[in-house]
């Protein structure tokens, strides 16, 4: 399971790298001490917050749960402010605190590896076992947040060896995928073309909110040689009318059976991948951006 395919309630319980229900963790019922009762409350509405405001409650969200004594529940808190404080920009100095958190609670009650309850779980795991979410969710922020936080641990260092994997996978994407009005888009067909693959959803929150952002760059750019592909496994049934509600007009592609997002090794959204004029991938993120950084990730790709 993976980022954003879950509501901010059930990100509150995630722990040992499974989502249990809202009102359960591992099979009983989550209960909050006085202290982390408010922090969780505060978690559960971040998103209703100004991105001005959120980013100063995340930093201080992350500075008043590194002071929590240790507990599950502690481990919760730090790994659900960690999945909601990369949707958009709130600063490095908020990551900074955030990792620094997951961290240090990482640190302090460490977690045994998962174990493998199916035989897809084993193919994908390999050679190696997979390790708990928390630490990926660590690795994620100093791999492509850029942050400094260190953890002397196997499954950290098994968590960075999987990103790494992952990435390599993506760096030559070729794929084929019809789009809402039944044309066929090849990605090596788009070589010369700045491209940028990005993977949503209409009950995404995050991927509603870069949207229009995505929209006007396209817009902006399209006459540069700038490409948007917007994948969604999602049926056409569906995402039509909301494409065509909210005036959409780079291309919507349909990935039925999530080959391309298997492909991409995408198991949370929204995500996106650019690829400069010779398909070589560029910049990518890890959840929602902002213009500002659409940006900053289309200007290592060439365009200004």
């Amino acid at each position: 399971m993976s980022r954003k395919l879950f509501s901010v309630v059930g990100l509150v319980v995630l722990v040992l790298g499974v989502y249990r229900s809202p009102a359960t963790a591992q099979g009983k019922e989550v209960v909050w001490s006085t202290e982390e009762k408010p922090l969780a409350d505060q978690i559960h509405g971040l998103r209703s917050l100004a991105d001005d405001v959120r980013a100063e409650a995340t930093k201080n969200l992350a500075i008043k749960i590194r002071q929590l004594p240790m507990t599950d529940n502690k481990l919760r808190l730090a790994v659900a402010l960690a999945n909601l404080s990369t949707e958009g920009d709130f600063g490095h100095a908020t990551l900074e605190e955030v990792a620094t958190t997951l961290a240090d609670t990482l640190k302090q009650r460490p977690l045994p590896w998962p174990e493998q309850h199916t035989p897809a779980d084993h193919a994908q795991a390999g050679s190696g076992r997979q390790p708990a979410t928390p630490y990926v969710e660590l690795a994620s922020l100093v791999r492509y947040e850029h942050v400094a936080a260190s953890l002397d641990d196997e499954q950290y260092r098994a968590a960075m060896a999987r990103l790494e994997a992952d990435d390599r996978k993506r760096e030559h994407a070729e794929f084929n995928l019809k789009d809402l009005s039944g044309k066929t888009w090849t990605f090596s067909e788009l070589r010369g073309k700045v491209v940028l693959v990005n993977f949503w959803a209409t009950w995404c929150p995050p991927c509603r909110k870069e949207m229009p952002d995505l929209e006007a760059l396209y817009q902006q750019f399209s006459a540069q040689g700038f490409v948007v592909l917007g994948i969604s496994d999602e049926e056409t049934a569906k995402v039509e009318p909301f494409i065509r509600e909210r005036k959409i007009t780079f291309p919507i592609l349909i990935d039925p059976g999530r080959k391309v997002n298997d492909m991409f090794v995408v198991e949370g959204i929204p995500k996106s991948f650019v690829y400069d004029r010779q398909e070589k991938l560029v910049a990518q993120s890890i959840d929602m951006r902002t213009r500002k950084q659409f940006l900053e990730m289309l200007a290592k790709a060439g365009l200004q």
